[in-house]
């Protein structure tokens, strides 16, 4: 069964766009200097499908990437999270992936980087027209507690539907208004 593992790997190569992402929101936000120190791990594919045409691949590993540059983006821009650097650890990541299935070995990755919360999401695609995002943000330093969370079903797989999906999740679940605070330390 093809999954997250080959398309991770496609996406990693490419996978600078979300490094790059993440570190113009670095250096651009100052919203994002006083929020909290946040390992984005961004978002998985699963494909229950298994389509395994190449062109079919290619088309998903860069709706992936679209999906993980908006989701820095917004984090970036909420204020609430500030994402840090874990572009030197893209190796040990990608021998380590899927994440999803790791058992919170991420949390060592984002411990290590300064972070207190971590981010990590799935793209499932159940069929052609059914997908599921769903997104988590976690406490980082043992407890791996869940601090927010949110999922919504798709239909369609296009760029607009994905996108749409990112920012519902972020506006709705994660960043919603009356929310206790992510770190209320």
């Amino acid at each position: 069964m093809w999954c997250a593992c080959e398309l991770l790997q496609s996406a990693l190569r490419v996978g600078a766009g979300l490094a790059v992402a993440l570190a113009f929101a670095l250096a651009c936000g100052s919203a994002a200097a006083a929020g909290v120190p946040t390992a984005v791990f961004g978002f998985e594919f699963f494909d229950d499908t298994l389509d395994t045409r190449p062109e079919m691949r290619a088309e998903q590993a860069a709706r992936l990437k679209l999906v993980n540059a908006e989701l820095a983006r917004l984090i970036a821009e909420s204020g609430e999270m500030a994402p840090v650097d874990l572009q030197g650890e893209a190796a040990r990541i990608a021998e380590l992936a899927p994440l999803h299935k790791c058992n919170g070995c991420e949390e060592e990755i984002a411990g290590a980087a300064g972070a207190r919360l971590e981010v990590i999401g799935m793209v499932r695609k159940i069929s052609n027209l059914i997908l599921t995002l769903s997104l988590e943000v976690k406490e980082v330093g043992g407890s791996e507690k869940l601090v927010r969370a949110g999922q919504v079903d798709l239909r369609g797989n296009t760029d607009e539907t994905w996108l749409r999906g990112v920012r519902y999740l972020m506006k709705n679940r994660i960043l919603a208004p009356g929310q206790p605070p992510l770190d209320p330390r």
